[in-house]
């Protein structure tokens, strides 16, 4: 194997990303099958039709969880005004295999229905709602196998609006949890030790819980840093790392943001863990193993990328992400330092887009619906072409199979973009 000519090009040596029990051309979880952004290096697409019809279309209700796809089935979460509501389609033509409604229905001025993104597991679904009820699924039929509530089993309350500063317990649980191994781990959030719970995925049995921080809007991520396998979590008041094994928290960085509104999730980046917030800007964290545990410390920060609810993705040693300034952005991420901006990216107060790496090529989905490819070059931004494929949104496509599966707050369409024609 021939060794990386940039630190950055790869994190294959320090990042090892959640098992999920899935094909590599599936998209089975929040962001892609490694959590990335990433669809895989072999995914080639130069172009965009000028012309775009959906092979299916069906109507959804409200909600901003993300769909996932996993060998023939495409589940999505949404409410139909009184409760949130899994459903799973068959991938090939948006027929409905069964529903299940799992939780009572959360709204606020930001919206209806679930926020969560779920996760497939073999032949197991995992779903949250935004009052905090978690549950096991069955993927034939949707029976429930297991399940836990945030309130009832942890002590932490969902207020709505009773709640002072925005976390989870105000705008709902909207961070995802992860899989690794023969563990699922969720951020339950409060201050009783349950900022993280780790479940044994197939039981529902505790195996450990641990932190006292409240939860934010952000879905955690798996590392190996320093050798130690770790869950990755950027709390409403913190970024840090625990070990999986046990939950013993590692490191910790605390964070203060404007209402605790901590969205995005962390980048592994090498042994730099990189966050972004609306208050503070993009930062590096470098983590490092020594004889007396772990060091954290800040590698860089760039206090002009205020990026508020996007997750940048990395791609050769760069990042790629809607910017603080209604534009979209590419970063070194080495040093921190901003290598082009391209304004037109939101209008009015729209600050999203979610992006997805194709091969050597970026997918941007704007939150007003403009589906955008764009070459993956920290030279220039040069983009590559552009069509609208749907309404405003703020639910993260998903690319599996050569198909792109974008929700809006009115429908779900399967997109076929000619990827390998």
């Amino acid at each position: 194997m021939n060794m990386p000519s940039h630190p950055f090009k790869t994190v294959l040596f320090t990042l090892v990303f959640a098992g999920l029990t899935a094909h590599a051309s599936d998209w089975p979880q929040w962001r892609g099958p490694d959590r990335n952004g990433h669809a895989g290096s072999a995914v080639s697409l130069q172009s965009l039709p000028k012309e775009l019809q959906p092979l299916w279309k069906v109507a959804v209700g409200g909600g901003h969880s993300a769909p996932v796809v996993a060998g023939n089935k495409v589940v999505y979460l949404d409410e139909n005004g009184t409760h949130e509501v899994a459903h799973v389609l068959d991938a090939a033509t948006g027929k409905e295999l069964w529903k299940v409604d799992y939780a009572d229905r959360f709204q606020d001025e930001w919206g209806a229905g679930p926020r969560a993104t779920p996760t497939i597991d073999g032949d197991r679904l995992y779903v949250q709602s935004c009052n905090g009820e978690f549950r096991c699924l069955s993927l034939a039929n949707g029976k429930t196998i297991w399940q836990t509530s945030f309130e009832k089993d942890f002590g932490v309350k969902f207020l709505g609006k009773k709640a002072n500063e925005g976390t989870a317990t105000r705008r709902g649980n909207n961070g995802s949890g992860v899989i690794d191994g023969n563990r699922v781990i969720v951020p339950v959030g409060g201050t009783k030790g349950a900022s993280l719970v780790c479940f044994d995925k197939l039981t529902g049995k505790v195996l450990w819980q641990s932190g006292d921080d409240e939860a934010a809007y952000s879905s955690f991520m798996m590392a190996t840093l320093g050798g130690v396998r770790q869950v990755l979590a950027f709390t409403a008041e913190a970024v840090l790392g625990a070990d999986v094994e046990s939950g013993k928290i590692l490191w910790r960085v605390p964070l203060k943001t404007n209402a605790k509104r901590h969205a995005a999730s962390p980048v592994v980046a090498g042994n730099q863990i990189i966050v972004n917030s609306h208050t503070f800007g993009l930062l590096a964290i470098r983590v490092e193993k020594d004889s007396g545990g772990f060091k954290a410390t800040e590698a860089w920060t760039n206090k002009d990328l205020k990026i508020n609810l996007a997750t940048p993705v990395l791609a050769d040693g760069h990042l790629y992400c809607q910017g603080a300034n209604k534009d979209y952005v590419c970063v070194d991420a080495t040093t921190g330092a901003l290598k082009w901006s391209q304004a037109g990216f939101g209008l009015g107060r729209k600050d999203y887009a979610s992006t997805i790496v194709l091969g050597k090529n970026l997918l941007a989905l704007t939150e007003d619906g403009t589906l955008l490819l764009l070459a993956a070059s920290a030279e220039k931004y040069t983009e590559l072409g552009r069509i609208q494929v749907c309404g405003n949104t703020w639910s993260h496509p998903a690319f599996a199979n050569g198909k792109l599966y974008v929700r809006d707050a009115r429908s779900l369409q399967c997109l076929d973009l000619g990827v390998g024609k």
